[in-house]
This record gives structure tokens, C-alpha cells and sequence, in this order.
């Protein structure tokens, strides 16, 4: 052991487990009641119903939580939100302020030591920050003089590429689009972002073999499926908006199938939040086919249900759509012959599930025609992560279920304006086509070298080679993985920037200098010299629409995510031919000059004033696959997982709880999972657990194992659980530490956090 590498994490204390029955029914009045609570408790019950009343409606703001669409006309009365909508919007709104006696008081060493959630709660920031090299507080520091120090930190870098600029999914069209500009004004193409982490993996796949990196279905779609399948998700914690849509599915005729290693709660019953008449019936029974699929499992049960369809097609000659494979695809044969290579009984092993219920599944996708594929981080975190898209493409490729009504693929966004973000140019490797339009509008010679994505940016810092980080949003340090290693890339830097409405852990792992520079939230009105402004934001299915805040801001020191990339530019920017400061004073001219730049955003500031905003063009939604490589839609070759377990070594894969969105920790209950008041856990397959002498509630250490090094996270209770066997899971971002960064995805470069190869040892 002594010549491998071992990476350590000090254990957070334990808080007191709590351990209750499993609900049968997800939703409902707890929801309401767990909602309430959240939003009451941070903001007060007249501004809490102000609040609650304003989320997702047509005049109101958009929720900064998930990226699940709006319906496109009517929205709910009651609540057009979910739960985990509204503790976001409660801890955005809160009463609990970070103000320069706030930091005065404590220490960044006394906050080092205070848990994710402790950091979240202690509220919004109040007024740009400071922390000095050798300093032990960070201090008040205005705007301006923010502004020179990045300015002048950045114009002292031997190379633009020596500056990482991260961005979160909160951001807004606006600012992103600003944000991109800038940093390309300023010379590199280091623009990593929360894609890089978690659906970077399907635009690969999906613009490989469909020609957009976006899914094709609509809303309405749902209403018309004869079949939706869930797999690598969890809509109940995660996008619970998602189960309404999937009720519609059911009551309009059509089937679920269920595809996971956990079974979910939400997924299994639900009670429809909207309909009090149904808030303490029995709930609406979603999941018709639960498939128990181990981790990574996904490429071999698909190819067995792909060779299933095969024999049946070579039977009756009826399950594959021939018109379609002829006029819309390519490849087909090349991907039926590889097919062939593999052997149902090879692969059998892999998916951890018997036969015959792969065999059901298989029925139930060659009795229907219309059929939606939904996944998230369950698909797009493993090493063959791409392979999974690609696979799922397939199969939906020979149904001729693309470009249909009730039919196509949906990856579910994980954040409310990550996919707007993209569209707007955040990403490291952008289009020559989009650079030629900005250097054509904004006169200047735009960088052409690709960036660091996340994975490369933090091995950039690293190594030196980086030594100024911005983050516009977001909570760096726990959304990635490797913390040991990601926290000493942070720590070398010169100057860390972190743009944020609340406190987290990221300004508390920082370079030899630190900025906090505090924004508006989603909710909070937006006043420039034209008076009140309006954001824009773009939803899971590519619709963009308004989003209005309401509220006064938190503090009168709070500026504008555009305002502050403004700031920025002007300070940083010698020969800037954009007018930045013009910009911000109407963002109606922010909008044209996307329009000018970016397809699809014709008369935009008339478009997005319509009731429900516009779609953006879709070309698979509209069955025209021009955009890929041979001009039509890709079957693909696809390889199932190549990780081979020892004996004693189990998968882990890391998963949020129902109190939890993204990073931000509302409370430390997972109540779906019967968890309350703790953290620190390893969901186990109880015969795994009698095998290795373990019992409910031991203490044990995890080690995660990758190419000869180590890394440990201490201190965790094992909790006995159905999961395959060999398959363990725990939560995010407490087991970061165990997710090796060069670990990823193949083409798309993601953290393979749900593939991760631990061994579990029973504390003395």
C-alpha cells in the first residue's frame, strides 16, 4: 500500500440518525406540508405566499431549481411548483443575511469547519467581499474596486488561457450571453461549466446520432405516448413537476416503464399536489414495469431487449419501422451486425435481472409505436456514459419514434437554465459558425483553440498552468468530484471570484486572494436605468420564456449577473468595442444582440413577450437530421460496461437526497428512503451487508480504488436497502472525495460518478 497514492478527507461529524417506514406514495399532503414549512420558515408567511404564488406563472419568475417546462398556456392555480421548487425559492427569499459583521465574527477557518447545510443556511450575501492573502476574515470591498483587482489580475496573465471562467445553470440568457462574450473578447475558450458535469454526455450522443444536443419531445408529447420510459432517474426528488406529466401519460391510455438501480417512491405511487379531492386517496399508481437494473447495467439491458426486438422483427417482420429506418437513417446494418457479436448470456450477468422480466420489457416496446425515452445522471455519469445515449437513440431509431407526436427522446435538465446556457455559447468547444457571427457583430478576432472543460480546468489549476478562477454561481468545490485534489487546484490559484447569492463552501476553499460578489436571486426585482428588467431563461424542451422577479432585493448593494459581468469587461477590456455599460441599462439591447448572433431568436423581444415565450428550432423534432455527419439519423456501436468487480470491491454511485438540489442542502432528510437527520450513509443489498458481517447502522470507512491510488471518506452508517447486489449508493457531496478526476466519461469527458469501485470496512 505504502507506493499508492491516498487521498483523505476528514469525516463531518455525525447529526443523529433518524430511520422510518418507506412511504408508499410520494407527494401529497407531506409535500404541501414539507413546502410550507421550508418557505414559512425562511421567509414569513405573508412574504412566503407572495412568494409561492409568483413561481412558473406567466407573469411571475421562473423557479431556480429544475428545468422541467411549463405547460404552454394554462398554468396550475393552486401550485404550477413542486416541493424542492419551493425550499429554492425559500432559501433565495430568506430573512438570514451575510453581512460584513457576519464575516467579521467568523472566521473562513471557523466556517471551514461548519457543515454544506450549515454553510447554506446562515443566508444571502449582502455586500461584495474580500479576502486578502494571509488574511483570516474576508471584509467589505465596493464594487469598483472589485472590479480593478480582477481587471488587473487578468491583464497580468502571461495568456488568456490562464483564467478559468466557470458557469452554473442559474444564470441567466443575458448574462450568459454577456459572459461568453467577454471572456472571448478577453482571448480564451475556457468557459467549463455544470454541463461538463452531468448532460454533457447526451448532447455528445445526441448530437452524434440525431444532430442536435437537445431532446426532441414537448409537454404535450406525454399526452399522447403509448409508452415512457424512466431510466436513470429520479423524477420524485429531482424534477417532481415531471410526475405530473407522467399522470397524463396513464390517464391518457399509456404505459411507464420504470428503469433504475433504487426503486423510487415517486416513480411507484403518486398524489397529484393540484387535485385536493385526491391529496388523502390512495395516490395514482405510475410504474407499470419496474426493471432493477444493477449500476452501469444499462448497455447490456438494452442490447437484450435490442436482440429481442431483432428475432420478433425477424419473425413477423413487423417491429421495425422500415419506412423510417430507410428514409430517415444510416447505418443499420453495421449496428445489426454488431448486435450479433453479443450473446444474450454474456450480457444476462451485467443487468443483475432475470430474463423473463427483460423479456416483458421487450413486449412492451414492440406492442407500441410512440414511445418516449426520459434519463438523467443515472445514464450520463459512467465511463460508457455516451454509449448509453447512443443505445437509447437505437432503439428508438428502429420504432421510428423520433419526430413524432408522443414520441422521442427527453433528457431531463437538472437546472433551470443549463440548456439555455449552451444555446447562448457557454461551452469550451464552440461552433466556428457562432464565432464567425460574433466576430461579425462585435468586431474582434474570437479565440479558436478549444477551452478547458471542467475536468481539464481543474487539472489545469492543478498544475499551475491556471491561476485565476471565476464562477459565475454555482458551488464549485462540491459539484465536482476528486475534493481533496479539486480543493489543492483552487488553492493555487492567485485569485478566486465566486459571483453568488448565498454562502457555500466555495468561498471557503479559495486562492492566495478571494472575491465574493453578490447577485440578485431569481425571485428579487431587477431596476437598471430604464427602469424594471425582465430575464430570460430556456426550459428542458427548449422553450424560452420571461422570468420577472418581484421581490425587493435582499440588499441595496446587489448587482445584476449582467451588471457584474459588465463591470468585469469594462475593467478588464482595453479595446472593447462594446458599449457594456449601454448594454446593461436596457436588456432588450442584451436581446437584440442575441438575436444578431445566435439562429433561431428571430424578433426576439417580441417573440418572448407572447404569453409562454417560443420555441427554439428543433431539427429532431421535426424529423430532419441534415445537421449530422451523413445527413440523416446515426444507429451507432455501443459497448456495455468493461468494470470488473473483485470479490470484495461493490459499485458506488453517488445520488442527492429529497432534501437537496444540486449542491444546496435544504435540510438532512430523505424521507422517500425512510433516512432523517443524517448524511453520512451507504444504502447496502442487505445479503451483501450478512456477507461481509455487517449490520444496520455500523460504522464504516469507504475506500474508492482507480489505477493504483486511493481515496477514503470515513465515517459512514450503513443502511440496509433493496439495490442489486455489489451495488452500493450514497449521497453527494459527501462522497465527492471518492470520485477519481480522471474517471470520466469517453468523447464527453463527465465525472464517472456513478461507476465508482469502492471497498467498505467496518470501523473498530
Amino acid at each position: 500500500m505504502s507506493d499508492k497514492k491516498i487521498q483523505e478527507q476528514p469525516p463531518e461529524k455525525l447529526t443523529g440518525i433518524e430511520l422510518i417506514d418507506i412511504p408508499k406514495k410520494a407527494v401529497g399532503t407531506k409535500a404541501i406540508q414539507s413546502a410550507l414549512s421550508h418557505v414559512f420558515s425562511e421567509t414569513g408567511v405573508v412574504k412566503g405566499i407572495s412568494l409561492l404564488k409568483n413561481i412558473n406563472q406567466i407573469n411571475g419568475f421562473d423557479c431556480p431549481g429544475c428545468a422541467w417546462p411549463d405547460p404552454d398556456q394554462k398554468r396550475a392555480f393552486l401550485a404550477e411548483y413542486c416541493e424542492n421548487g419551493a425550499k429554492a425559492v425559500a432559501e433565495e427569499a430568506t430573512t438570514n443575511r451575510v453581512s460584513p459583521l457576519f464575516f467579521a465574527t467568523h472566521s473562513v477557518q471557523e466556517m471551514s469547519e461548519w457543515s454544506d447545510y450549515e454553510i447554506g443556511k446562515s443566508g444571502r450575501i449582502t455586500h461584495p467581499m474580500i479576502l486578502k492573502e494571509g488574511a483570516d476574515n474576508y471584509e467589505e470591498i465596493s464594487w469598483q474596486e472589485a472590479f480593478n483587482l480582477i481587471g488587473s489580475e487578468l491583464n497580468n496573465l502571461n495568456s488568456p488561457d490562464e483564467a478559468i471562467f466557470y458557469t452554473s445553470g442559474r444564470t441567466s440568457n443575458e448574462a450568459a450571453f454577456l459572459y461568453q462574450l467577454f471572456v472571448r473578447q478577453f482571448g480564451t475558450n475556457n468557459l467549463p461549466d455544470c454541463s461538463n458535469m452531468c448532460h454533457e454526455s447526451s448532447g455528445s450522443g445526441l448530437s452524434e446520432t440525431l444532430g442536435i444536443g437537445k431532446g426532441s419531445v414537448t409537454l404535450d408529447d406525454f399526452n399522447h405516448a403509448d409508452l415512457v420510459i424512466v431510466i436513470g432517474q429520479n423524477p420524485g426528488t429531482n424534477h417532481p413537476r415531471m410526475l405530473t406529466a407522467l399522470k397524463d401519460t396513464k390517464k391518457n391510455g399509456g404505459k411507464i416503464m420504470t428503469i433504475n438501480p433504487l426503486p423510487e417512491v415517486g416513480l411507484m405511487n403518486y398524489v397529484d399536489p393540484q387535485n385536493p379531492l385526491k391529496w388523502f386517496g390512495a395516490g395514482d399508481k405510475l410504474t407499470d414495469l419496474f426493471l432493477q437494473v444493477k449500476i452501469n447495467g444499462d448497455v447490456a439491458l438494452l442490447k437484450i431487449i435490442l436482440k429481442m426486438m431483432k428475432t420478433e422483427e425477424e419473425k413477423s417482420g413487423d417491429v421495425f419501422n422500415h419506412q423510417f429506418i430507410k428514409e430517415k437513417t444510416h447505418g443499420l446494418e453495421q449496428f445489426l451486425v454488431d448486435l450479433d457479436k453479443y450473446s444474450i448470456e454474456e450480457l444476462l450477468p451485467q443487468t443483475g435481472l432475470p430474463l423473463e422480466v427483460i423479456k416483458e420489457a421487450a413486449d412492451m416496446i414492440i406492442s407500441n409505436d410512440k414511445i418516449i425515452i426520459c434519463w438523467a445522471m443515472g445514464l450520463t455519469q459512467h465511463k460508457n456514459a455516451v454509449d448509453n445515449i447512443r443505445e437509447v437513440v437505437n432503439l428508438l431509431l428502429l420504432k421510428g419514434s423520433i419526430g413524432k407526436k408522443g414520441a422521442g427522446t427527453c433528457p431531463v435538465r437538472g437546472h433551470s437554465n443549463v440548456q439555455g446556457d449552451r444555446t447562448m455559447g457557454i461551452w469550451e468547444k464552440p461552433k466556428n459558425g457562432f464565432l464567425d457571427n460574433l466576430e461579425k457583430e462585435f468586431q474582434f478576432n474570437a479565440p479558436r483553440k478549444h477551452g478547458y472543460d471542467v475536468v481539464a480546468a481543474i487539472e489545469a489549476m492543478h498544475q499551475k498552468k491556471a491561476s485565476v478562477f471565476i464562477g459565475m454561481g454555482g458551488n464549485f468545490i462540491s459539484a465536482t468530484p476528486d475534493t481533496v485534489y479539486t480543493a489543492e487546484a483552487l488553492k493555487n490559484c492567485d485569485l478566486t471570484v465566486q459571483i453568488s447569492t448565498k454562502l457555500n463552501r466555495s468561498h471557503l476553499i479559495h486562492g492566495k486572494q478571494a472575491l465574493i460578489l453578490p447577485c440578485l436571486g431569481r425571485s428579487e426585482k431587477d431596476n437598471q436605468k430604464s427602469g424594471e428588467q425582465f430575464i430570460t431563461v430556456e426550459n428542458s424542451m427548449g422553450v424560452v420564456h420571461q422570468s420577472n422577479g418581484h421581490l425587493t432585493p435582499a440588499s441595496k448593494h446587489l448587482l445584476s449577473e449582467p451588471a457584474i459581468v459588465a463591470g468585469i469587461a469594462t475593467a478588464t477590456l482595453k479595446n472593447t468595442k462594446v458599449q457594456w455599460s449601454k448594454l446593461i441599462t436596457n436588456y432588450d439591447l442584451i436581446r437584440t444582440k442575441i438575436e444578431a448572433t445566435i439562429d433561431g431568436f428571430d424578433s426576439y423581444n417580441e417573440r418572448v413577450r407572447v404569453k409562454g415565450g417560443f420555441y427554439l428550432p428543433n431539427n429532431a423534432r421535426e424529423n430532419n437530421f441534415s445537421p449530422t455527419l451523413t445527413g440523416k439519423a446515426n444507429f451507432s456501436t455501443n459497448s456495455p460496461s468493461d468494470i470488473a468487480l473483485d470479490e470484495n470491491q461493490f459499485m458506488m454511485m453517488t445520488i442527492r437526497t429529497h432534501d437537496q438540489y444540486n449542491t444546496t442542502i435544504y435540510g438532512l432528510n430523505d424521507r422517500y428512503r425512510g433516512i432523517l437527520n443524517e448524511r453520512r450513509v451507504i444504502f447496502m443489498n442487505p445479503d451483501d451487508m450478512k456477507n461481509h458481517g455487517l449490520k444496520k447502522l455500523d460504522k464504516v470507512d469507504l475506500t474508492s480504488h482507480f489505477k493504483g491510488e486511493e481515496r477514503k471518506a470515513n465515517g459512514f452508517l450503513v443502511i440496509p436497502y433493496s439495490i442489486p447486489k455489489q451495488c452500493t449508493a450514497t449521497y453527494f457531496p459527501e462522497a465527492n472525495v471518492l470520485v477519481p478526476l480522471k474517471s470520466k466519461a469517453r468523447i464527453s469527458h463527465t465525472p464517472a460518478s456513478k461507476t465508482v469501485i469502492i471497498t467498505v470496512k467496518k470501523q473498530d
